[in-house]
């Protein structure tokens, strides 16, 4: 996939000081993977601990795109914070559920599910 041909957009929104929506348009690949990444970078520079990721908007992510999606959510476990995916596409979900990253990563169907689950309380083993 040519950059020039399928460009991708990231867009941040703030939804709490510690929270950011990153609303991704486009084919995120190995040829776009950095534009993400480093959206996440500044993000986490700027002290957000929680990522909401809708890629509604992604038709296609190869192992780039996911290799991302994995590296914040590790680093942001140690904060502690999360990560979040929003309706992703079939075809990335199908991506998701072959390399168990749904298994580790929650997905949801809108940003108020996936705000609802920041906000839930941890269960701790006594």
């Amino acid at each position: 996939m040519s950059h020039a041909q399928n460009p991708l957009t990231v867009e941040v929104t703030l939804v709490r000081e510690d929270v950011a929506l990153l609303t991704v348009e486009g084919y995120l690949d190995v040829d776009t993977a950095t534009e993400l990444q480093a959206h996440l970078a500044n993000q986490l520079h700027h002290g957000r601990r929680h990522f909401l990721l809708d890629l509604s908007g992604v038709p296609f992510m190869d192992s780039s795109g996911m290799n991302i999606v994995l590296r914040v959510y590790q680093e942001v476990r140690r904060l502690p914070g999360s990560v979040h995916v929003i309706a992703p596409a079939p075809a990335v979900q199908r991506i998701f559920d072959l390399t168990g990253v749904s298994l580790t990563v929650p997905v949801s169907r809108t940003a108020e599910e996936a705000l609802a689950l920041v906000d839930a309380p941890v269960e701790r083993s006594a």
